[in-house]
């Protein structure tokens, strides 16, 4: 069943994992990085996705490190290693039909790396990306979803944001937008009360004469059951 969603001012894509999929790529990385310092890489692995380098490494607490040469090792070593890097399913097409003056990415990525990706999956970066370098703060702060919107000329409180990991779908949250998260890439259920898509094959997009943006669902997803 069909599923209609307000009309929105703009779209504001999480990139990995709701426009791309890289997540072999940057367990590859992060692993070596984690071998690298005696980490437990099961337990370390999984809180990885959807945060900055930076505060990955800084939430670790090593002692005598130096923090931005270690960042930059694995922005480095990520930007060199694209293999398995692709669109979610319909993402491409999705974001082509979109007015470019309406829509952006948010990532949690450097912007080297989130420009390489991004070609890599055969997407064209948008007029506004916001990557790790651009806030102070990273998600679950709404900082990069507030500059995001502004860029574009609108309040996050009018846009829609896709999101498919906890702390982004917090950022999302916090910025005071509506939140649909993609359940493409993601290797666990996640138990949430927004609206979900598992990719962008469920959606049905809808462009105002004014360039609003209407999102319908194709089936009714119930978050108990994700």
């Amino acid at each position: 069943m069909a599923s209609p969603l307000p009309a929105y001012d703009a779209f504001l894509f999480d990139m990995d994992g709701t426009l791309i999929t890289s997540i072999a790529a940057a367990e590859r990385v992060w692993t070596r990085w984690a071998e690298r310092h005696g980490l437990d890489v099961a337990a370390f692995i999984p809180t990885v996705h959807g945060v900055r380098a930076i505060d990955t490494i800084r939430r670790q607490n090593l002692p005598d490190i130096d923090l931005d040469a270690e960042v930059a090792w694995v922005e480095r070593a990520e930007t060199e290693d694209l293999d398995g890097v692709v669109p979610i399913a319909g993402a491409v097409e999705f974001v082509r039909r979109l007015p470019p003056d309406r829509w952006a990415v948010v990532t949690s990525a450097a912007a080297a790396l989130a420009t390489a990706r991004l070609k890599a999956a055969g997407l064209a970066p948008p007029r506004v990306l916001i990557t790790a370098g651009d806030v102070a703060h990273g998600k679950p702060d709404p900082a990069g979803y507030h500059m995001a919107a502004r860029a574009l000329g609108f309040a996050a409180a009018d846009c829609l944001v896709f999101e498919d990991a906890e702390a982004g779908i917090e950022a999302g949250e916090a910025a005071g937008a509506a939140v649909v998260v993609v359940t493409a890439a993601r290797t666990h259920p996640i138990a949430t009360p927004h609206p979900t898509l598992t990719d962008y094959g469920d959606a049905r997009l809808a462009v105002s004469t004014d360039g609003r943006l209407s999102l319908t669902l194709r089936r009714d997803v119930d978050p108990a059951a994700s």
